[in-house]
C-alpha cells in the first residue's frame, strides 16, 4: 500500500527546495543530504498550501524556487537575481519558521493524495528500475574486463611458457656443439702429437 506523502521544505545553497515524500528520510535522500538537515533545523515538513500543491503535483520530484523569495516552486529554478546584492545563502541556514495562517488549514482532497502516492511509488520505482540496469550494466562490463584480462594473462603465460621451452633448446643444442667443438680438439690434439712425431723422424 502506498504510503501517504507529507511535503518537506529546506534551504541549500541559492535555492529552497520542497518535495513531496512519505518520509523525512526520503525527503533527505531526494535532497542528497549527508546529514539530518531536520534536526539542524536547515529542513522543515510545509504547511504552506501552494507549496504542498506544487508538490503533490510532482511527488518524488525536488522543486526549487532563488532563496527567500515567494515564487512558485518548479523544477528547472532560475538563480536569484539580486546575487550581487546578497551574500549568498549557505548550506545549513536555518528556515524561518512560518506562523501558520489562520484561514488555511490544507484540505487534501483524499483521492487526490492517493494518486499522488501512487504517483510517488511509480516514480520510486523507475527510478530503482534504472539503478538496477545501471548496476547491471556496470557489472557486465566489470565481467568483461575481468575476462579479458585473464585470457590477456593466459596468453602471457603461454607466450612465457614457450619462450622458455626454446630458450632451454637452444642452450641444449650449445651444450652439444660445445662438447662437439671439445671431442675435436682433443682428436686434434692427438693427431697433430701422431704427426708431428712423424715428422721429426723423417728428418733425422
Amino acid at each position: 500500500m502506498a504510503r501517504k506523502l507529507k511535503t518537506y521544505q529546506a534551504s541549500l545553497g541559492f535555492f529552497d527546495q520542497a518535495i513531496a515524500a512519505p518520509s523525512m528520510k526520503a525527503a533527505l535522500e531526494a535532497w542528497g543530504a549527508d546529514s539530518n538537515l531536520f534536526h539542524q533545523g536547515v529542513a522543515t515538513e510545509s504547511s504552506d498550501p501552494e507549496v504542498i500543491a506544487a508538490t503533490m503535483a510532482r511527488p518524488g520530484v525536488v522543486l526549487k524556487r532563488p532563496v527567500g523569495s515567494d515564487q512558485p516552486f518548479s523544477e528547472h529554478a532560475a538563480l536569484p537575481v539580486t546575487l550581487g546584492d546578497r551574500k549568498p545563502a549557505k548550506a545549513g541556514r536555518k528556515l524561518k519558521r512560518r506562523q501558520p495562517k489562520q484561514e488555511t488549514a490544507p484540505r487534501v482532497d483524499k483521492d487526490w493524495e492517493r494518486k499522488a502516492a501512487l504517483s510517488y511509488e511509480r516514480e520510486r520505482r523507475i527510478r530503482e528500475r534504472e539503478e538496477a540496469k545501471a548496476e547491471a550494466a556496470r557489472q557486465k562490463d566489470r565481467e568483461r574486463r575481468q575476462k579479458a584480462g585473464a585470457t590477456a594473462q593466459a596468453a602471457l603465460e603461454q607466450a612465457e611458457g614457450r619462450h622458455v621451452e626454446k630458450i632451454a633448446a637452444i642452450r641444449g643444442e650449445i651444450e652439444a656443439l660445445e662438447n662437439r667443438a671439445q671431442n675435436e680438439e682433443n682428436k686434434w690434439a692427438k693427431e697433430k702429437e701422431r704427426l708431428t712425431a712423424a715428422l721429426k723422424r723423417a728428418r733425422s
